[in-house]
């Protein structure tokens, strides 16, 4: 059944001037007036890394296209898109927060989501780091004189770490009972004086060696992750944000250490230089105005472009230009 609301006419008018009314004019359906009202201002709630994992984070932003203006004491960094609202976070706490839903989504490593054993939604792996592209390692580290070779050689030892719950859940995987502290901070110093052993976070593995320490075990290893909270997922606004956001950070790590290479070579010389171009698809090839003479453009590892340049050079390819890239999107 449709329901009218009726608005009566709001000018003035004597009785001898008024015309007959037309009721209709005024009637509007009363499921129009019920309808909720549009979202007026849409925004993510984002949580980003503070401390190691920030400055990379960042760089990674912007080169994804999202610019992030931060201060030095500022946790609530504002950006260039206005459907973003950003958080700075400890990158310990973010998957937490998500899974409370108190934060929509965010980036953190897959070591933090392991050790509060949370339910999220993993959009994608980040692969890079705070110091290199490897990924972050947790070993199980003791002096290079201990008597400790195995893990089972910690039953009732002591253990420090910062990573309490990643290294609990790992102990009892490996069924070794083992007291396991807390560690503020110096953890590589605290073996064998203060405990017998120590859980920490390496990348290349150098400052362990540096220490005399010797890795018994790998733990985790452990890259940042986009996580979303299974209610913004299921939000089709947030939904599509996110994944056009994880879209263009892959682009942005899909670009890494590539660049574009421009050329223009002789028609003769076509096959010769494509065996030699080590491209990511096979190039794009065009005729030019003048007969006889190509227009060639692939994407290349950089660090072969010091020795593929030259060798273009002499199989006759001309104006050679190489260009940084942003992103690749596949």
């Amino acid at each position: 059944m449709c329901c009218w609301l009726y608005f009566p006419a709001c000018q003035r008018l004597t009785k001898r001037e008024r015309p007959a009314r037309n009721h209709s004019k005024y009637l509007l359906p009363l499921d129009s007036w019920l309808k909720p009202p549009p979202r007026v201002s849409d925004s993510l709630k984002i949580a980003l890394p503070k401390g190691s994992l920030q400055e990379p984070t960042l760089r990674l932003l912007e080169k994804a296209g999202y610019n992030i203006y931060t201060s030095d004491r500022g946790l609530r960094p504002s950006s260039d898109d206005d459907g973003l609202d950003i958080y700075m976070i400890r990158a310990q706490e973010i998957a937490r927060y998500i899974d409370q839903g108190f934060i929509d989504c965010g980036i953190t490593g897959l070591d933090w989501a392991y050790g509060h054993d949370v339910d999220l939604v993993d959009l994608a792996e980040l692969p890079y780091s705070r110091a290199s592209t490897r990924p972050t390692r947790w070993v199980l580290v003791v002096p290079e004189d201990s008597p400790i070779k195995t893990v089972q050689d910690l039953e009732g030892k002591h253990i420090a770490t910062e990573g309490i719950e990643i290294t609990k859940r790992y102990l009892a995987e490996k069924g070794v009972n083992a007291h396991v502290e807390f560690s503020w901070g110096a953890t590589e110093v605290k073996v064998p004086d203060l405990v017998d052993a120590i859980v920490d976070v390496t990348e290349t593995g150098s400052s362990l060696r540096a220490n005399k320490l010797r890795i018994v075990d790998e733990l985790l290893s452990s890259f940042p992750h986009f996580y979303a909270s299974k209610a913004a997922f299921a939000d089709e606004w947030k939904k599509g944000k996110m994944e056009r956001m994880v879209m263009m950070l892959k682009g942005a790590l899909e670009a890494r250490d590539k660049v574009g290479l421009k050329l223009n070579l002789p028609e003769a010389s076509l096959d010769a230089v494509l065996e030699r171009l080590p491209s990511l698809r096979r190039p794009t090839v065009a005729k030019l105005t003048e007969e006889g003479w190509l227009a060639l453009e692939t994407i290349i590892c950089e660090k072969v472009a010091r020795n593929l340049i030259p060798d273009l050079k002499e199989l006759g390819a001309e104006g050679i230009i190489e260009y940084p890239l942003n992103k690749i999107v596949s």
